[in-house]
């Protein structure tokens, strides 16, 4: 499964690390993904979303 958000698209970006010798290996950087129950055209359902789209309001968290 891949680690993408269903929302915005958000997925693992891939870069350098650069040490302090200007040595560089690649490395990758996550994406920070929750799987929450959320209102998805008025049925609750199970999506994973990263943070941001969840604490900028774009899916409805579904509460008890």
């Amino acid at each position: 499964m891949a680690n993408r958000c269903e929302i915005c698209g958000k997925e693992a970006m891939t870069g350098n690390l650069v040490s302090h010798s200007n040595i560089k290996t690649k490395r990758t950087t996550k994406p920070n993904i929750q799987r929450v129950k959320a209102m998805v055209d008025g049925t609750p359902r199970r999506v994973r979303v990263c943070t941001r789209c969840l604490r900028s309001g774009k899916i409805e968290k579904r509460t008890r």
